[in-house]
């Protein structure tokens, strides 16, 4: 049509050139509904041309030093930071989340994530035992380990694929990537900046599909011995069925349903603006993100009536505008799932307090054909509930009573998921005692999402497998080797 704007098309990046693909996947603008990008619909032939690719880069790259690999990492990240607003902005209008959730939060984070691995790549030791009756010492050394193989999710596009990336390089390895092709715009523009900043060809090969064709291409290549995954525990069951044949080994970082304990001497003050926030922050589509609200009986009303006065003050609206709260779901499909699951809440008998179905959703029009919807809080639901046990991904969150301690760590741990927990009380004994008890790999007291990067990160039962962090993800991208000599 006369006047409209050419659609963007992507491009794979293998051994340091951009690649045409002769088939395409419409990628939509989730403000507006409207395709906007086209993404390479990429399969075997691409994944072998990346294994070939990173295989003849492995050799040079993983015998350069930490010291050299690190001022790469730098000037990466540094690269990455001049750009921040466009890179922001491509971010925010490929996923839906607000700008400034972009500008503040992914692309900082993207930055940080090569700065912090180039900085703990110099500060890694190794073990060392002397047996003097034996006349033997023992010690180790770590060494990359090959072709690393990184899929990641698209929630946090950019933040996720460098959280693996930049690790991944920094101990040596080379890798293909694969980003979610809902979201593969920041990845693409990440290329452009590669060999600007050192990094040799070959070192980081970034194909783009879906997961059925490159992901399975992906992680049952032979060639790739290790295989990092950012997603869904149904995907992660198929990828470690598809990597069993070849023992690879995996960090999976999967679903949560996560709670939050608010005890009757909670600060409210500081608890309530939290919960909203973590609750609904980039649409509730974070895996951290908390699905269940436990409130103690005493003050379960006032912390109801407060909190949804809070949620109702949150915009809903374009993402490009700076002053909204909430921006669009990744999709059309996943908008239905998640108003699917209020449904069914409502035929159990549930309550809705606010947002799908109670208050009014006001959007410009041209973003009435986009993915939003209103943050939203369901109440008088049982623990049985679907609501209340599978993993919705969404601005929904379930508010319920409790009352005693024992009660509701019981309750909280009744889910097949074991990824982050909020405690909230003044009384220290009370928050050691629960926070020991709680079945998450991550607990956070008094406050949500503060983050040492040089600390474990991951979940328990169906959260997860391994843990990320400077030293579990140095552990991971390497392999430890004990040698004796003997005097």
């Amino acid at each position: 049509m006369a006047g409209q704007k050419p659609l963007l098309e992507l491009e794979n990046f293998i051994a340091g050139k951009f690649i045409p693909c002769n088939l395409h996947i419409d990628s939509y603008d989730p403000s507006t509904g409207e395709v906007y990008c086209k993404v390479p619909d990429s399969g075997k032939e691409e994944i072998e041309a990346a294994v070939t690719a990173a295989r003849g880069a492995f050799p040079h790259w993983s015998s350069t030093s930490p010291q050299d690999r690190s001022q790469i990492l730098n000037k990466l990240a540094d690269l990455l930071e001049q750009s921040l607003e466009d890179f922001a902005q491509a971010e925010s209008k490929d996923q839906g989340k607000t700008i400034t959730f972009a500008r503040t939060v992914d692309i900082p984070r993207a930055v940080y994530n090569f700065r912090f691995f180039a900085s703990s790549i110099l500060h890694h030791t190794t073990d060392a035992t002397q047996m003097d009756s034996m006349g033997c010492m023992h010690y180790t050394v770590r060494s990359p380990v090959g072709i690393a193989g990184l899929i990641s999710p698209w929630n946090l596009p950019l933040y996720l694929l460098t959280w693996k990336i930049a690790p991944a390089i920094a101990a040596g390895n080379t890798v293909i990537a694969k980003p979610s092709e809902m979201t593969s715009v920041t990845a693409w523009m990440l290329c452009k900046l590669l060999d600007k900043a050192g990094v040799p060809p070959g070192v980081v090969n970034i194909v783009f599909g879906t997961g059925s064709k490159v992901g399975e291409a992906l992680v049952s290549h032979p060639e790739v011995p290790l295989i990092s995954f950012t997603g869904s525990t149904l995907t992660a069951e198929r990828i470690m069925l598809k990597s069993a044949p070849h023992c690879k080994k995996l960090s999976l970082e999967l679903g949560g349903k996560n709670p939050a304990i608010i005890f009757d001497d909670a600060n409210l003050s500081e608890c309530i603006p939290t919960t909203v926030r973590s609750s609904f922050a980039n649409q509730g589509e974070i895996c951290l993100c908390t699905s269940r609200i436990f409130v103690q009986r005493r003050i379960y009303e006032e912390f109801l009536a407060r909190f949804v006065e809070a949620i109702r003050k949150w915009k809903v609206g374009p993402p490009s505008d700076p002053t909204t709260s909430m921006g669009a779901l990744i999709s059309n499909a996943h908008l239905e799932k998640v108003r699917n699951y209020i449904k069914k809440a409502c035929a159990e008998g549930a309550r809705i307090l606010c947002g799908e179905g109670v208050d009014n959703l006001n959007l410009p029009s041209k973003n009435r054909g986009g993915y939003f919807m209103l943050p939203t809080v369901i109440t008088d639901i049982k623990d049985e509930s679907c609501c209340m046990k599978e993993e919705i991904f969404g601005p929904v969150t379930c508010v319920v009573v409790f009352d005693t301690e024992e009660e509701v760590i019981e309750r909280a741990n009744d889910v097949k998921y074991g990824l982050a927990a909020a405690v909230w009380s003044n009384n220290v004994g009370r928050v050691w005692r629960v926070s020991k008890k709680l079945q998450s790999g991550l607990v956070w007291t008094n406050c949500w999402l503060i983050r040492d990067l040089n600390l474990p990160f991951g979940g328990m039962k169906a959260s997860g497998v391994g843990r990320e962090g400077a030293k579990d993800s140095y552990d991971f991208f390497t392999e430890v080797k004990t040698i004796t000599v003997k005097y």
